[in-house]
């Protein structure tokens, strides 16, 4: 395994696949000497590297995880592809939903894992939440309100909605087991022109159901809060917490069936107990590391695979195109659902050698500049 990318994530991934039974860290890769001698003082046996072709065709490794600024995930992921390594992308997984189906593409041909990092998805009080909904526990959903604020960390090529949202809007797809119908954003850029540092994006799914994303640069308090209005309960996820991250709501609103006066119209307003489920506490980014494991070894898809992170950029690209149009809202077209035959869950196809030499000259000729 090779880590590249040593800045704000990279050192978690590389704690987390150092400490994995089964997973040799080989290499840890990034151009500032600096962070690069940092993190190699916690691991002094893994080697460093500062030069992204070497983790591709001099370190003999099986897998790569990028972890660098989101306009070099497509190209670093397409050449690890190309030379032949499991690839596990940070999110959002490309800077466009074109990007996105290329390295669906590559991956599918050579028989590579292609993973997302949608760290969310492997947290225990998701799929708890998600456990209770598919119960019937709090009924039909309704809407999702979701909070996800801070003070910075501001970047320069990407907005707040592409910074912050991805976590939300794979929780919300995991939830809704759909894609939106539309999706319409709006926001403003305070502090650097032309990048959006506080957004509000709105999501509208079948059933008149919503989901609203709200998500800021510009906030005092760490926020990581959603909640999940259904017809019988509702759920509140504080992220946040040190405990009890969920809480279920016994309370909703009736309205009555039918009524022949305007007398007779009331609204019933039911107030039931609060409780907090047991949640085993587990770190997510654990259990995401071991499940790219597994899919290697195991030769299976991936719960956030390349289809996953296609539809989270295409929601991504969409809400930018209604922030350019004052917030208009985009129809969103659902994408084909891709079949997977078993061949296709299976990791086979050319051999590792010979996909390393078929793809080494075209690796070597990359020269990027990453971090």
């Amino acid at each position: 395994m090779g880590v590249v990318g040593c800045g704000y994530w990279g050192p978690n991934l590389v704690r987390n696949f150092h400490s994995l039974p089964g997973c040799d860290l080989r290499m840890i890769c990034d151009k500032s000497t600096e962070r690069l001698t940092h993190v190699r003082s916690l691991y002094p046996e893994v080697e460093g590297a500062t030069d992204f072709n070497h983790v591709l065709n001099g370190a003999n490794l099986d897998a790569v995880v990028i972890a660098t600024s989101v306009k070099l995930h497509y190209p670093m992921a397409k050449a690890s592809l190309l030379a032949g390594k499991h690839t596990l992308i940070e999110k959002p997984m490309a800077s466009s939903s074109a990007e996105c189906e290329e390295l669906i593409e590559i991956a599918r041909k050579n028989g590579l894992v292609l993973m997302i990092g949608h760290t969310f998805l492997y947290s225990p009080v998701v799929r708890k939440i998600k456990q209770i909904i598919d119960s019937g526990d709090i009924g039909e959903i309704r809407y999702i309100c979701a909070r996800r604020l801070n003070l910075g960390l501001f970047q320069k090529d990407i907005n707040v909605a592409w910074d912050l949202a991805p976590h939300d809007i794979s929780i919300l797809l995991h939830i809704m087991e759909e894609q939106p119908i539309s999706v319409n954003c709006h926001g403003a850029a305070h502090i650097t022109p032309g990048v959006e540092d506080v957004t509000c994006m709105n999501l509208n799914f079948s059933k008149e159901r919503s989901a609203i994303i709200h998500n800021s640069w510009l906030e005092p308090r760490k926020i990581r809060e959603m909640t999940i209005v259904g017809s019988k309960r509702m759920i509140v996820y504080d992220d946040v917490a040190p405990l009890e991250k969920i809480k279920i709501f016994d309370v909703r609103v009736e309205r009555p069936p039918h009524y022949d006066t305007l007398a007779e119209f009331h609204y019933a307003y039911h107030y039931g107990d609060m409780y907090a489920p047991h949640i085993n506490q587990e770190e997510p980014l654990k259990n995401e590391c071991q499940h790219f494991l597994d899919c290697i070894k195991q030769g299976t898809q991936s719960l956030t695979n390349g289809d996953r992170g296609l539809e989270l950029v295409r929601i991504l690209e969409a809400s930018s195109a209604s922030l350019k149009q004052g917030g208009a809202p985009i129809k969103f077209a659902p994408t084909k659902k891709r079949e997977f035959s078993i061949s296709d869950r299976i990791v086979t196809g050319t051999p590792k050698a010979a996909r390393h030499s078929r793809a080494k000259n075209s690796a070597r000729k990359l020269r990027l500049t990453h971090s």
